[in-house]
């Protein structure tokens, strides 16, 4: 497996050479050769694993020269995180970064533990690497066009393109080191990385705002790094061993519910979501690759890995808690959105609540569905965040209201935004596929409060989502002129996604039996068939269902160049049933809006009660899973 650290190093190369180049054709080359090549290398790496036989590869046991290294490196992210807090006057980050390098650094330099395999590769892994590679690849493409439109429209904001590159390219580096990780002390310096980019990203406009932001996503993070470097001391005090599979292997409750808290704070479960949430002042691209398809899959990864330990006891009951939790708390509070990423920053919540509520129970069924919705979730959010910020830059506003009858402004839009919603909750789509596999393997276990926060909270999700669907689909003559100013490369990174979607919905059994199946079968030593239908009936249901919300936008289009019939508007119409004249001969326009239930369904009443529910069920968790070990 020669081609692992070549895998890390050329995006970190990649990196270092963004922040170099200042002229933007050069740099627009430099990111699509680079994104390719990323991509390239990924199938390359494929390959090779599968030549070296498709199974679980253990790799690099001695390794004194690069753990000097990456210790040289936590301490230059923990002076880093101290200059920035002490520019601007904060106090948390200081403590969290001193502290938990301070640990990491006394257990390395003082405790004997046994050497192993500080990387793996098995299936898993690849499928990360796949999401990372393909899905972060399309996005730095997208990227391209999209911060040209993006300073067009804020010229207010300094250009530091090369700095947002450079963190993109550094950020795919951080991530495919982390998901390739055995050895926790280098998973956890990986996870520091991507928890500092993103930081830096979330601050990229350097507004008051985005400050702020930024620093409440670094500290909640560093909350859970200090989780994740007081597992490795446990394990490493008591356990002689600092390898992921020890943890695993052991079913350590203490070692297991630090890890947990790592993971519930990276993929931004309650009390900890307000991070993601506040990361959508950020451009969209972060928002697509830190905070959709990369990122917050961290979290949700190392909860998987961890799934079999977690079945039956009592940190599983308190990840499951948490996810379920925050699946129906934050599809509730997107009800009462109408700002287009802020309901797919909270609609992004609320589905890794699903997938934490699903590696809680620790069974087949639930990681099975987990991973699937794992990748749906991936291509699906990707695609939305990517295609809200085009349409932004093309009405300037991302305001769902204002994206009224998209279909027959900007079509191709339309489309590719349609697609993705579809995605997210409709038939035969892998989302919902998967929360019926979840909600069965919830019924199965018994557990009652997460049947009914699945149920209600997928209602929910149809609700906010179909809103925003009905929307796009409106059909009127627009008076307002709109200018699609989406670039071919945008578009190139859209399509690709769109595509994606569709195969994978088409190809689904398939993906099953190839990729999904096996995954569990590593993870738990067996697997049981979940899809029960044949792999041809169930081919040709999905060939003929997945045809239909692209048939349906499309003669909706088409129908959008004939006469509309003109309906009685309190007035004389003035023709396209959105303006009339009124008995005094003015004219009014008659604007039709979503019902959003701010009173009953608004942030402002729902957020502070969820944190406490949440935060009450982690604090009890803690004391019952350390005052038993005591």
């Amino acid at each position: 497996m020669t081609l692992v650290p070549v895998l890390m190093g050329v995006p970190a190369v990649l990196a270092v050479l963004m922040a170099c180049i200042r002229q933007k054709k050069v740099r627009d080359i430099a990111v699509y050769i680079g994104a390719g090549l990323v991509m390239l290398l990924t199938v390359a790496f494929i390959v090779q694993w599968q030549q070296a036989g498709a199974g679980t590869v253990m790799l690099y046991t001695s390794t004194e020269m690069v753990d000097t290294w990456m210790m040289a490196g936590e301490i230059f992210l923990m002076c880093l995180i101290v200059y920035l807090s002490i520019k601007y006057k904060k106090v948390l980050p200081i403590i969290l970064s001193v502290s938990q390098t301070a640990l990491m650094f006394y257990i390395e330099h003082t405790t004997e533990f046994a050497e192993g395999a500080h990387m793996s590769v098995d299936r898993l892994s690849i499928l990360m690497c796949i999401i990372i590679a393909f899905i972060g690849g399309f996005i730095c493409i997208y990227t391209v066009g999209y911060m040209k439109g993006y300073h067009t429209h804020h010229k207010e904001v300094e250009d530091r393109q090369p700095f947002f590159f450079s963190m993109l390219f550094l950020f795919l580096a951080a991530m495919f080191g982390l998901v390739l990780a055995q050895n926790l002390i280098w998973m956890y310096f990986f996870w520091e990385i991507t928890s500092v980019v993103s930081f830096l990203m979330i601050g990229y406009t350097r507004s008051e705002e985005a400050v702020h932001n930024s620093f409440m996503a670094l500290w909640m993070n560093l909350l859970g790094g200090f989780g994740f470097a007081a597992a490795i001391a446990y394990m490493a005090v008591t356990g002689g061993s600092v390898q992921l599979t020890d943890v695993i292997a052991s079913g350590a409750e203490i070692p297991l519910l630090f890890l947990a808290l790592a993971g519930l704070t990276k993929s931004a479960q309650l009390p900890f979501s307000s991070w993601l949430l506040g990361a959508m002042v950020a451009p969209t691209p972060s928002s697509a690759l830190l905070h959709s398809a990369t990122m917050v899959k961290a979290g949700v990864y190392l909860l998987i890995r961890l799934a079999p330990a977690l079945h039956g006891n009592l940190v599983g009951m308190v990840v499951s808690s948490i996810g379920g939790f925050t699946f129906i708390a934050a599809s509730a509070m997107a009800i009462a959105q109408n700002d287009g990423k802020k309901v797919l920053a909270f609609s992004t919540v609320s589905n890794l609540g699903l997938i934490v509520g699903c590696a809680g129970i620790g069974v087949e069924e639930t990681v099975w569905g987990a991973v699937f919705l794992m990748i749906f979730h991936s291509v699906s959010k990707s695609m939305l965040f990517q295609s809200v910020g085009a349409t932004e830059n093309s009405l300037g506003s991302r305001d769902i209201e204002d994206m009224h009858g998209l279909i027959i402004k900007i079509p191709k839009l339309a489309y590719i935004m349609g697609i993705g919603i579809a995605g997210m909750y409709l038939a035969p789509f892998g989302m919902l596929i998967s929360k019926w596999v979840a909600l069965k393997a919830f019924v199965d276990s018994g557990n009652v409060l997460l049947v009914i926060f699945i149920a209600y909270g997928s209602a929910m999700t149809m609700f906010y989502w179909t809103k925003w669907l009905a929307k796009l689909l409106c059909q009127h003559v627009p008076r307002e002129g709109a200018k699609d100013v989406t670039r071919k490369d945008e578009y190139a990174s859209m399509f690709f996604h769109a595509a994606s979607m569709l195969l994978l919905c088409l190809l689904l059994p398939f993906i099953a039996m190839i990729l999904v199946n096996p995954i569990v079968e590593e993870l738990f030593g067996q697997t049981k068939e979940v899809l029960s239908m044949s792999v041809l009936t169930t081919m040709a249901v999905m060939l003929i269902s997945v045809l239909i919300v692209p048939t349906v936008m499309f003669f909706i289009s088409r129908a959008s160049h004939r006469r509309l019939v003109p309906i009685y508007m309190n007035g004389i119409n003035e023709g396209d049933n959105r303006y009339f004249t009124n008995s005094l001969g003015e004219r009014e326009h008659l604007y039709l809006s979503n019902w959003y239930l701010r009173f009953e369904f608004g942030r402002r009443h729902l957020r502070l009660p969820s944190i406490l529910v949440a935060l009450t069920i982690l604090i009890l968790g803690f004391c019952l899973v350390i005052g038993g070990a005591i």
